[in-house]
């Protein structure tokens, strides 16, 4: 395996019980990572204390905003960061993500023998991402490509996907140069998706079946427009404006009344209630107006 500078960015907000776990495993890797960048996105919580603990790990590198930036914001800021300090990979995870002591190391090798295989470089490479019971984790399913079955013909442990989400992918370096950092301005929801698609237009992405890591969510359930509710709707608010204006202005104006379609049958079918239902129409349509355009990491010289 090529020598490869690596950055691991761990974003967090107020997950203190989870954080210390999370970098243990980063630590703990058999292939370890050269830095870890850790980006506190203004916790309240008790996280200050858990990353105190780190601060005096030469490996570890802590960035503490003054504000909550979402998760969008959050990862576009540790890439940036780990971009600038000379990372050849970033490998990046949610905080409560916890990742097999062989997940980085399958990810490189992995991703070197797609790209070998494929005759060409490769914008990410993503894990098989479980839930605590050993299922797969359903939040995080890839989307494959129409072949995506061609490195597992050719005798390798990977497929082929368009999109993944961002508990525990890695990105070369040039990614970043090229294409440009997530957009900050989604805060939350299908910024991993818009993403991934975006990088997508160098070639396909590889999910390797070697690389495996556990999302500890409350429950293994993905993104259902029935599940809207009072507590939750702040996160599909975002979820509705992001996705709708992915589709609109990166697709093409159909693809966006589909969603449109997709999200009234998903409402109606949870019989959500109308005025949640009014507030995601309106999301929707701000979405179209909705064009935030892709920052670049700085130059370093």
């Amino acid at each position: 395996m090529t020598q490869t500078n690596v950055a691991a960015v761990i974003v967090t907000y107020n997950r203190a019980d989870k954080l210390g776990k999370v970098i243990e495993q980063v630590l703990g890797q058999d292939r370890p990572a050269d830095q870890i960048v850790v980006v506190d996105n203004a916790s309240t919580d008790d996280t200050a204390s858990v990353l105190d603990a780190y601060q005096d790990r030469p490996t570890v590198h802590i960035e503490r905003l003054t504000e909550n930036t979402g998760g969008a914001g959050g990862f576009a800021h540790g890439m940036s960061v780990a971009y600038e300090r000379g990372a050849d990979h970033i490998w990046i995870m949610d905080d409560d993500c916890y990742a097999d002591t062989d997940a980085l190391r399958n990810l490189l090798d992995g991703q070197a023998a797609a790209e070998a295989s494929m005759g060409m470089r490769l914008p990410f490479s993503c894990s098989v991402v479980k839930w605590t019971n050993g299922d797969v984790c359903e939040m995080n399913n890839p989307e494959p490509t129409w072949d995506w079955g061609k490195l597992l013909a050719r005798g390798e442990q990977s497929v082929l996907v368009n999109s993944c989400s961002f508990v525990s992918v890695m990105f070369p370096r040039w990614v970043l140069t090229q294409f440009g950092l997530p957009l900050s301005e989604y805060f939350i929801w299908f910024d991993d998706q818009e993403y991934t698609r975006r990088i997508t237009a160098a070639g396909p992405g590889v999910q390797v079946l070697t690389s495996t890591v556990t999302h500890d969510l409350a429950v293994n359930r993905g993104v259902n427009f029935g599940d809207v509710n009072d507590a939750n709707l702040w996160k599909f608010t975002y979820g509705v404006r992001n996705e709708a204006s992915y589709r609109w202005h990166h697709e093409d104006p159909f693809a966006a009344l589909r969603f449109a379609q997709r999200l009234y049958s998903g409402l109606k079918g949870g019989n959500v209630p109308w005025r949640l239902r009014r507030q995601l129409a309106k999301k929707w349509l701000e979405g179209i107006r909705f064009d935030p355009k892709p920052a670049f990491p700085r130059t370093v010289l």
